[in-house]
């Protein structure tokens, strides 16, 4: 996973006092979120920043601000938000604020349900499943 640690380290930090903060792995980098939405992300040295739809053009003529391009097409009401963009504290604050305000207006995800594993075989578990086998063979 490439993404920078600081970033991270920083955007962990502001949102500490945000109730309901989830990370998780994707994207190919760090996602952050409050109540099961997305509000911002850590990809590369980048901020990548999910922003009210109506503010998506304002946000664009911000300098250090490009769309999001993931999957090689624009994603409306998400913007990155390079290294020189958020090198002031003010300013890192009121993007990952921007953030928040639109995780916290969308409706609540369900939480997940954790994945099931499978049991690794122990010798125990094994010597039992060939004593069923030959009982079954008789």
């Amino acid at each position: 996973m490439a993404y920078n640690e600081e970033l991270a380290a920083r955007v962990r930090d502001k949102l500490s006092a945000v109730r309901g903060v989830t990370e998780r792995e994707m994207f190919g980098g760090l996602a952050f979120m409050v109540a099961g939405n997305v509000c911002c992300g850590v990809l590369g040295d980048d901020l990548m920043v999910r922003v009210q739809p109506d503010l998506h053009q304002d946000a664009l003529t911000r300098p250090h601000v490009r769309e999001t391009g993931i999957t090689g097409r624009a994603v409306r009401g998400t913007v990155y938000v390079d290294r020189d963009g958020i090198a002031d504290e003010t300013e890192f604050g009121l993007w990952v604020d921007l953030g928040v305000a639109r995780a916290r207006s969308l409706p609540p995800k369900p939480k997940r349900k954790a994945k099931r594993t499978a049991k690794k075989a122990t010798a125990k578990s094994k010597a039992t499943a060939k004593s069923k086998a030959a009982r079954r063979r008789r």
